[in-house]
């Protein structure tokens, strides 16, 4: 029980990255009209000061590999919470617009490189039959950032007119408890071994994490990191033809997240439900009702997926977003908006992204490359993730507005109808098989 308790607090205390990520992600929602007000922003200042920190995102996806290479995921982790404590303090203080946009930029810099280093580093120190829950750690703790936000922002909007401050300074509480905890964890012993070659610290490491087969995994690294004589070293270049299958999975995963339309309807549901003819008063009720659906059913997804596998948990959700989405342009080709079908619709169809791509994608991204090109593949993934979640949320309102929302999220279905092939040809399963053996089934050698 003791070994287990040990890895869940590590992979817990890695996860708080994703906590972090999510808060840091709806927190400005309640934050952004006073802003606007504050420094008397025009259209396009508003839209800078709310996206910023995704702009920042995107960097930090895209680089967050760089030092999970070099420095270590430990390492790597610490910065990311130094830069979640000093953004969201900055955030809270600043008195200049400008200052304002480089902490919240700062703020997103920490959630791109935590996107990368939390579920690898969590992956890495995972024994096989229980990495899918442990790994899914770090959505569910994404979900549960996104619903505190909200509700901190609910219990603080009526503080006065600093309010906006609270909100966002709010963060440093659990920034702190991360950059404390994080210190209590051990290296990953696959960087360890592989990138520094420290074996007797690996060793120690793995006799935490598997007490019973250390000495067969530590073999089978070794074995790795030094190939047999005559068979020379293999290209670590991610793009080359020898990764060719984890990148070509990694990148349509990523793809398909987003063409599902999850961040427009997270972003704009508000709008989505205006569209159909409901009052604006909805607007509170329907981030929360998102926040509360998404949380149960990464949950739920959480419980399931090292049982009934990745792969069975993308078909399932798949079905699902293909019936709903197609249900929601029915809805808006027939301009038939009964009571409360649409936002019902879409509340059904957050259960089932929440059971399937929400909570799998990190997981599955995370185990499929191997441990020389681990941290730039994660990077790559999760690079695509947050350049089509701005592209996908950039475009929406103009699509909205000139296609309607028949055609929007018709779009959204036949992108879905085209993930469920790949899932149902492509997609191969992961569950409960370790990552060195993962490595042996995608790689070309």
């Amino acid at each position: 029980m003791a070994r287990k308790h040990r890895i869940f607090f590590w992979s817990v205390t890695a996860a708080l990255g994703g906590f972090l990520f999510g808060f840091d992600t709806a927190v400005i929602s309640g934050a952004e009209q006073s802003l606007q007000a504050l420094w008397n922003l025009t259209t396009l200042e508003h839209g800078l000061t709310v996206s910023i920190a995704l702009i920042g995102t995107v960097i930090g996806s895209m680089l967050g590999g760089i030092p999970a290479e070099q420095m270590g995921r430990k390492k790597t982790l610490f910065w990311i919470a130094i830069l979640y404590l000093v953004s969201s303090l900055g955030s809270a203080l600043v008195s200049n617009w400008y200052l304002f946009l480089f902490f919240r930029f700062m703020g997103g810099l920490g959630v791109g490189a935590s996107s990368v280093a939390a579920p690898m580093y969590i992956t890495e120190i995972s024994p096989a039959q229980s990495r899918g829950r442990l790994v899914a750690l770090f959505q569910f703790n994404v979900v549960l950032g996104i619903l505190i936000a909200y509700l901190s922002n609910f219990l603080l909007q009526d503080i006065g007119n600093q309010a906006w401050r609270w909100m966002l300074g709010v963060q440093a509480l659990p920034s702190l408890l991360f950059l404390i905890t994080v210190q209590n964890i051990p290296e990953s012993p696959r960087w360890l071994l592989l990138k520094k070659g420290l074996v007797d610290e690996a060793r120690e490491v793995l006799r935490m994490i598997d007490p019973e087969s250390f000495g067969q995994i530590l073999l089978t690294l070794q074995l790795s990191a030094h190939p047999a004589e005559g068979n020379p070293p293999q290209s670590v270049r991610l793009f080359s033809s020898r990764y060719k299958t984890p990148v070509m999975l990694a990148v349509l995963f990523a793809v398909f997240n987003q063409v599902s339309g999850i961040n427009a309807i997270i972003y704009y549901a508000p709008r989505i439900f205006e569209m159909t003819g409901l009052g604006k008063s909805s607007a509170l009720l329907s981030s929360v009702g998102i926040g509360v659906i998404n949380l149960t059913f990464t949950l739920i997804s959480l419980n399931l997926i090292d049982r009934f596998g990745r792969r069975t948990l993308m078909i399932i959700g798949s079905f699902g977003l293909i019936i709903t989405l197609g249900l929601v342009s029915r809805a808006f080709y027939l301009e038939s908006f009964n009571g409360l079908s649409v936002p019902i619709l879409l509340f059904i169809y957050i259960a089932f992204f929440a059971f399937s791509q929400g909570a799998v994608i990190w997981v599955f991204i995370s185990e499929i490359f191997p441990n020389e090109v681990r941290a730039s593949g994660q990077a790559l993934g999760s690079f695509t993730h947050w350049f089509m979640a701005a592209l996908i949320t950039f475009l929406f309102p103009y699509f909205a507005e000139q296609a309607g929302g028949f055609a929007t999220f018709l779009f959204f279905c036949v992108m879905m109808v085209l993930q469920l092939l790949f899932c149902w040809r492509i997609m191969p399963e992961t569950k409960g098989t370790s990552l060195e053996q993962i490595e042996r089934t995608f790689v070309v050698h």
